[in-house]
């Protein structure tokens, strides 16, 4: 049987998508009463409007960021890479890893950059890296949040709130015009069969390219 979309209010419209994220499934959310861009491992978005941005983690985290004067904003969700040979990667490496990390955390201050955001208004909020999956033998959980808060630190960025580490997935809604973030903790191993498959796309990939800041 079809499952039949949730409609948005009647006099309802979706806010305009900037250029470059017309990929991302964009919806109405029942739940939270707002249109929602959904976006999966290795993806970001960043809005102008007042629309959430909605993901589901297990060892990945996301970074929210805002600039809370103007409201305009985004998350992302990345993963470290396993290093070669299982060998453990610590955030302050210079490798292949920690260029990842970066490059995932450059894309969204960049693309919020573009879009009219000062770094100077920026609030951050870290969620995610959960240890959910047992078979991994490095703590990838444990490494993502090490790399995200060198990150902010190494970049001068004002955190203002955490949800990181324990054992649960997550769901994480984000609402970039008011910073509110909403976690509630899964069971669903979905996430888990999700991340496995997402470790190993970026495990077998690399960053041809840096980013340049505005």
């Amino acid at each position: 049987m079809t499952r039949l979309r949730p409609r948005a209010p009647e006099g309802s419209e979706q806010p305009p998508v900037l250029r470059g994220f017309e990929h991302i499934r964009r919806y109405w959310d029942r739940a939270n009463n707002s249109f929602a861009a959904k976006i999966l491992p290795g993806e970001y978005y960043v809005t102008c409007a007042d629309e959430a941005v909605i993901t589901s983690l297990g060892s990945c985290v996301s970074a929210c960021i805002r600039d809370r004067v103007f409201g305009i904003g985004g998350m992302n969700h990345f993963m470290l890479p396993e290093a070669g040979g299982n060998k453990s990667i610590h955030a302050g490496d210079v490798t292949e890893a920690a260029r990842y990390g970066s490059f995932a955390m450059e894309q969204l201050i960049n693309e919020i950059l573009k879009a009219g955001g000062r770094r100077e208004n920026f609030e951050v909020k870290l969620v995610g890296g959960g240890q959910v999956i047992a078979s991994m033998s490095s703590h990838v959980g444990d490494r993502n949040i090490a790399f995200a808060r060198e990150y902010v630190e190494k970049e001068g960025l004002t955190v203002i709130g955490e949800d990181l580490g324990g054992a649960s997935p997550r769901r994480v809604v984000y609402f970039p015009a008011t910073g509110k973030v909403r976690v509630k903790k899964l069971r669903s191993q979905e996430v888990l069969a999700q991340e496995r498959a997402y470790q190993d796309q970026v495990s077998h990939q690399k960053i041809e390219d840096d980013i340049e800041l505005f």
